[in-house]
């Protein structure tokens, strides 16, 4: 796989909950670091991901916000 995103990280398919029309994944990359995504169920379908499984999480985002209590 070769692709343009900086923040890939491969993991461990921990979660995978199908809704409606779309499904939560959570993705262990580290000891105790899950990353969740929401994606469509036709996409879960599509890449044939499963619990146990590998994945990669990768995040490109435009925007990162900052909140403090």
């Amino acid at each position: 796989m070769q692709i343009s995103a900086r923040n890939a990280f491969k993991g461990k398919i921990v979660h995978v909950e199908k809704g409606a029309t779309t499904a939560v994944v959570k993705i262990e990359v580290s000891p105790g670091q899950v990353v969740t995504a929401s994606i469509t169920n036709e996409a879960v379908d599509t890449l044939k991901l499963a619990v146990g499984g590998e994945a990669y999480a990768v995040i490109k985002a435009s925007d990162v916000m900052v909140a403090v209590d």
